[in-house]
């Protein structure tokens, strides 16, 4: 591939809401610029960027994927992201690479949950914004209801530059209102729009736009303010740079319209990122860490080489490809670098441009450019390379934490041998996974943004790595304390053929704070129990506490004070001492109300305000218990307090309670007592399972 100066690039993200368009509309700008010979489409599971097996059967985008075209002598990077909420740590992660953000917005479902998340990271990474109108040839779309839906929750700021020509099945055009003019296109066809004078019906109503967009431009600057002002309009090249200026200081934010389907605008899109998305050298400085001070760095060809890796990828067949930007400098083939995090030397041999699963080989990449590279040893997502000498390194996008986990088993002890490794590898990949053991429970545990999230890995892990795995359900991790107080004598005296066993000793055992764990007070007077056997009482308790007494859940929250006690010369060891604390740990808890604790997950869900009474009725039905209520754009935001054994199944059900348009997360907030009703079943549970194990021993 050709090398583009960096004046010459643009870097695009394609962000929206699962099923808005954002694939197809990436398939059509590819083969408008004659990249690909024929126009792919995900029914048909041929295009550039779903080419994943999981995404091809699926018919949706699981991963971000890149790919690269050539129009009007410039590149376009496009990074075609998921939409759906399960994914949306990756499309995050992925726009830190973008210089832009095209919103996609389905003309017929409008404003949807995901278009306000994908707007709040292009806030946080500062960038510029504008929406694509998608889907203007179906049934109930509607260009006008659409633009007013994004205004009402992005604000007047975002102003309309194109009008559709014809509506639903009749919509074949499209009237550039930026430069007033109008496009008629053959649907299905090659995407390049014929040009033909404004139709008579839509000349008012385009001139009336016309002049919005200038006085919208005008206010941008003080300078033009002024000129319109003195003039009643701006001139052309004061239009278009007003407008250039005005996006990329996010004062401004264009809708855009056309069909990505039947490849209707999509050459009047590519038109609008090279005329007025900024390029990379357009953008701040560049802030990072060297060392312990925060210092900024051009982008730039005349300053050192430096590259952020945006997206990590596990290729069965070329190894770990390594996607990245180049932040600064020219970084040509077989470069050295550094890894800042792991200090690794990288040779960067063929190096290439992406363009979907196909690597297309390149000799250099100005500062602002997007490349990929195979086979690096140590370098992940978040990291920096560096020239040698050089140790400044970009902040790592943060995602959030997993939501959900699974317990997660090989299926036979060839499986066993490989899974670690197999796991190993795609969690290098995917930025929302955890994988780690439950030191209560002894399980491992696979932890997603939600149920399919997991099951996608769990295909993975059997068709890339031939490794199959079982899900379950994880235990609840409940834990075990008291609720009174206690006094108890344990004795533990045996008698046998030599020495015998003596321990003796008083406690009295009380219930501490949650989170007090436990501890243990001697408080014994003139030698009732020797020191050296105090360390053995303790241990006694420990190691009973670590069983527990009800189900054989940890118990934790409960202070033991040792104050009396009896000892034998002979007969008196560390193990007759903690034998005799294992007898007061029972006496104990027959005494002090045992009972059992349950973690309590700090729940936010967020779906459609029509669906707010549902989900707070759900929730409470959960033993739930609402805590806040918040409305943002046409969403209900509810936060709750909600037992974890309530919400093993809940990514499932908010799914179907919702339509799908519903996302939440959760994260541990406390332990508190479980409901003697179900503290019931959680005993005769265990009960159950030891009387199981018993005679499976038998």
């Amino acid at each position: 591939m050709k090398v583009y100066e960096s004046t010459d690039v643009r870097n695009v993200a394609l962000v929206g809401h699962g099923h808005s368009g954002k694939t197809s509309l990436t398939a059509g700008m590819l083969f408008s610029a004659g990249a690909t010979s024929r126009l792919t489409r995900v029914d048909e599971g041929n295009t550039v960027t779903d080419f994943d097996e999981e995404e091809i059967n699926r018919k949706l985008t699981i991963s971000t994927a890149v790919a690269s075209l050539e129009w009007k002598k410039k590149k376009l990077n496009i990074l075609d992201t998921p939409g759906f909420n399960l994914f949306m740590y990756d499309t995050k992660t992925s726009m830190a690479a973008a210089d832009a953000a095209m919103i996609v917005v389905d003309g017929v479902s409008g404003v949807e949950v995901m278009t306000e998340r994908v707007w709040q990271y292009a806030e946080e990474f500062n960038q510029p914004r504008a929406f694509f109108v998608n889907k203007l040839d179906r049934e109930r779309s509607d260009f006008q209801r659409t633009v007013e839906a994004i205004q009402e929750v992005f604000g007047r700021p975002c102003i309309p530059v194109h009008l559709p020509i014809g509506s639903e099945r009749e919509f074949t055009g499209i009237v550039d209102i930026i430069h007033m003019k109008a496009f008629t296109y053959t649907p299905d066809g090659d995407g390049k729009g014929k040009e033909i004078p404004i139709p008579e019906a839509l000349a008012a109503k385009a001139q009336q736009m016309h002049e919005a967009l200038i006085e919208m431009v005008a206010e941008g600057d003080d300078a033009l303010m002024e000129e319109f002002f003195a003039e009643g309009t701006l001139p052309e090249e004061h239009i278009y740079a007003g407008l250039h200026n005005s996006i990329k200081d996010d004062k401004i934010f264009p809708v855009l319209c056309g069909s990505a389907l039947r490849n209707i605008g999509t050459d009047l899109v590519m038109d609008f990122v090279l005329e007025f998305t900024p390029n990379p050298t357009e953008h701040a400085a560049l802030k990072a860490m060297e060392g312990d001070h925060v210092v900024e760095r051009k982008i730039s060809d005349n300053e050192h080489v430096t590259a952020y890796v945006f997206k990590t990828m596990a290729d069965p067949f070329a190894g770990r490809l390594t996607f990245f930007k180049v932040c600064s400098g020219v970084l040509r083939n077989d470069a050295g670098m550094v890894s800042i995090r792991s200090g690794s030397q990288e040779r960067l041999s063929h190096l290439s441009v992406a363009q979907g699963k196909t690597l297309v080989p390149v000799n250099e990449l100005h500062a602002g450019d997007l490349g990929v590279v195979a086979k690096l040893k140590d370098v992940l997502t978040g990291d920096t390379l560096c020239e040698k000498g050089e140790t400044i390194a970009y902040q790592a996008v943060q995602v959030p934490e997993p939501s959900i986990a699974y317990a997660i088993s090989a299926k036979t002890r060839n499986d066993e041998d490989r899974m670690g490794n197999a796991v190993a590898r795609i969690l290098e990949e995917d930025q929302g996974l955890r994988f780690y053991r439950d030191q209560q429970t002894k399980e491992f545990l696979l932890a997603g943004s939600g149920g399919q999230h997991v099951e996608i890995i769990v295909s993975r892990l059997k068709k890339r790595y031939n490794v199959e795995v079982e899900l379950k359900a994880p235990k609840v991790p409940y834990r075990e304390t008291i609720r009174g107080f206690a006094d108890v004598h344990g004795r533990h005296k045996k008698q046998t053929g030599g020495h015998g066993q003596f321990g003796d000793i008083k406690v009295k055992v009380e219930p501490l704070e949650r989170g007090g764990k436990f501890e243990f007070v001697n408080d014994t007077f003139g030698g009732s129990v020797p020191r050296n056997f105090i360390p053995a009482v303790e241990k006694g308790f420990i190691e009973a506490a670590e069983k527990g007494y009800l189900a054989g859940y940890p118990m934790v929250d409960f202070r033991v004070t040792l104050y009396d006690g009896q000892y034998h010369d002979v007969d008196s060891s560390e193990m007759s001492f903690k034998m005799a604390a294992r007898k007061a740990f029972k006496l104990a808890m027959e005494a002090a109300k045992a009972t059992l604790l349950e973690p309590v997950m700090k729940v936010e869900v967020i779906a459609p305000v029509e669906f707010a009474g549902d989900l707070m009725g759900d929730l409470n039905g959960r033993r739930g218990r609402i805590s806040g209520m918040d409305t943002k754009g046409g969403n209900q935001i509810v936060r709750a307090v909600v037992p974890m054994a309530e919400m093993l199944s809940y990514q499932n059900d908010l799914t179907s309670m919702t339509q799908g348009r519903g996302s939440f997360g959760m994260e541990f907030s406390h332990y508190d007592f479980v409901p003697q009703l179900q503290a019931e079943k959680i005993i005769a549970a265990h009960k159950a399972a030891l009387t199981g194990e018993e005679e499976e021993d038998e």
